[in-house]
């Protein structure tokens, strides 16, 4: 009985090792592995070798907006204004703002090289009081990848 148990230990053993070593097949088919998804000119490992003018570029009028003196439970907006000046497609994926008081509405088809979009942020004053600075921040297919648009208003409340 007991030269039985140990055949049995013996045979799951061998059985489990087997398996684990015709299973784990370390070679990889090259037709599994395709780079033309990847298409980032600039990699760490050739960064002399940049290819800068295929990328697409923001080109903003401006980063920053003074929205000045507003009335507290006032809606204000503001629409910054860029240009692609890259050489491919410009693609904004989101765009988050630092507040839940702050909604951003961005063009979202790509823009093309030489082409304008926008990114307009509507702000709501309620409950807000004294000077307020806010910031919006866009993910794009751009390098870098994130680009902060900020502005300021002062809130005041005339009642007081």
């Amino acid at each position: 009985m007991q030269e039985n148990h140990f055949m049995n230990k013996y045979i799951i053993i061998i059985s489990i090792v087997s398996l684990l070593f015709f299973s784990c097949n370390n070679e990889t088919s090259t037709s599994e592995i395709n780079t033309d998804i990847v298409n980032n000119p600039i990699t760490a490992n050739d960064n002399n070798n940049k290819d800068n003018g295929s990328i697409p570029e923001f080109n903003f009028v401006s980063l920053s907006h003074d929205f000045g003196v507003i009335i507290e439970g006032e809606k204000v907006s503001y629409t910054y204004k860029f240009k692609n000046t890259g050489g491919s497609n410009l693609v904004i994926s989101s765009a988050s703002a630092s507040c839940g008081c702050t909604v951003p509405k961005y063009t979202k088809a790509p823009i093309k090289p030489e082409q304008y979009g926008e990114v307009e942020v509507i702000f709501d004053s309620s409950g807000r009081n004294g000077i307020q600075h806010k910031t919006v921040t866009l993910m794009a297919n751009t390098q870098p990848s994130q680009i902060e648009l900020s502005f300021i208003a002062e809130i005041i409340n005339p009642k007081n």
